[in-house]
């Protein structure tokens, strides 16, 4: 759960960042948005979760 919180915290940002500086318009957000609601309700969801959450492990594992 607090992956997924930290997740959502973390592309907001991006998203934000993004229709900021980069120019995106909130309709291309709302699009990304919805694309991303549709895409984990199919089967390649999962996949998408659990690569999600070994990038983080990997991350999270490394010395600075």
């Amino acid at each position: 759960m607090i992956l997924s919180v930290s997740g959502v915290v973390l592309l907001g940002v991006v998203v934000f960042v993004f229709f900021r500086k980069d120019g995106l318009k909130a309709s291309h957000a709302c699009i990304c948005a919805l694309f991303g609601f549709y895409l984990s309700s199919t089967a390649i969801g999962p996949s998408i979760e659990a690569g999600g959450a070994s990038l983080a492990h990997l991350l999270g594992g490394l010395k600075f």
